[in-house]
């Protein structure tokens, strides 16, 4: 199992929470492979820590739809399917056209800002051909409005749909898509529409922002 080596581990966290972070990381990057199977052993020496954090780190990782256990015998890295992508998109979709309909009502001016500064650091990223950065950019822009929207259930969801999302564009593609210049004028759009504290449109434009992409990678895959 080819664990890396030179990576940066969390400082000030227990070992629990190192362990869940960076195994978590490899399989969204794809350092570990679909179907690859996890020794427990291997990890805990690479990690530091001991073989418990691990398997405590495995069932929460299981719970997030990463890794399938089998008691007794092993974990493994959960498999992922194409078809999957017409599933997570538009369950995120609809949880961040819910997140702009509240961030509507509640957003001052500062996060505007905030948005739009996020947004030209965004287009930026896309025409300086940076496609990691502009994928971190593009989800601080979504998990900003999520925050203003105040929704703990939301925000909850959300994060776990899109630790699958990343996967797909890591592991199928082993590099995000591209931005294009769509996203940064949906994301104008949408910035206009909380701006005017106009709910309706705001949520019509983040779903847009999402199903593009959604048939974009799908296309791609």
């Amino acid at each position: 199992m080819p664990i890396p080596h030179n990576f940066s581990s969390p400082t000030r966290i227990s070992a629990k929470e190192r362990a869940l972070t960076q195994i978590q990381r490899w399989i969204i990057e794809g350092t570990l492979v679909p179907g690859e199977k996890l020794i427990d052993a291997e990890l805990a020496e690479s990690l530091a820590v001991s073989r418990t954090p691990i398997r405590e780190a495995f069932q929460l990782l299981e719970m997030q739809g990463l890794v399938s256990m089998f008691p007794g015998k092993e974990t493994r890295v959960t498999n992922i399917e194409k078809d999957d992508i017409l599933k997570l998109y538009p369950t995120l979709a609809a949880l961040y056209s819910l997140a702009a309909e509240y961030a509507a009502n509640l957003i001052t001016l500062e996060q505007i800002e905030d948005l739009k500064a996020i947004n030209q650091q965004f287009a930026q990223a896309i025409h300086n051909g940076q496609t990691y950065q502009a994928m971190e950019l593009d989800e601080q822009f979504h998990n900003l409005i999520v925050d203003v929207g105040d929704n703990a259930y939301i925000a909850s969801f959300s994060t776990s749909l899109q630790i699958h999302i990343r996967r797909f564009k890591y592991v199928f593609l082993k590099q995000p898509i591209t931005g294009t210049l769509a996203s940064v004028e949906e994301h104008a759009s949408i910035i206009l529409a909380l701006e005017e504290k106009d709910a309706e449109t705001a949520a019509a434009h983040m779903k847009q922002n999402l199903i593009r992409p959604m048939h974009e990678l799908y296309a791609l895959i």
